[in-house]
């Protein structure tokens, strides 16, 4: 028959400070190895719109066909350098 192991109030204590110490050697490694960029700003729909001086309608389409976006509380947001890089590599030539 195995023995059954009840843990105490300290060894939950160290199985915490464990993964919490492991955590942040974790984050620390991470934000070590990659250089600190800055953020760019969320553009709404109506500014991305704007830019390619297309209707709303179109950039749903676009939406729909792969256009990088972000929704964060109910709206939708998107990063200029991924939606011109997107625009970039999706651009068609006019016959």
């Amino acid at each position: 028959m195995d023995t059954l192991f009840i843990p105490n109030e300290n060894d939950f204590k160290r199985w915490v400070k464990e993964a919490v110490q492991e955590a942040l050697d974790k984050a620390a490694t991470k934000n070590l190895s990659t250089p600190p960029t800055e953020e760019e700003p969320l553009l709404s729909r109506k500014e991305i719109a704007a830019i390619f001086r297309i209707s709303l309608v179109t950039l749903h389409d676009w939406m729909n066909r792969g256009l990088p976006c972000h929704k964060q509380r109910g709206r939708v947001y998107f990063i200029r350098s991924e939606v011109m890089e997107y625009v970039k590599q999706h651009h068609r030539k006019a016959s």
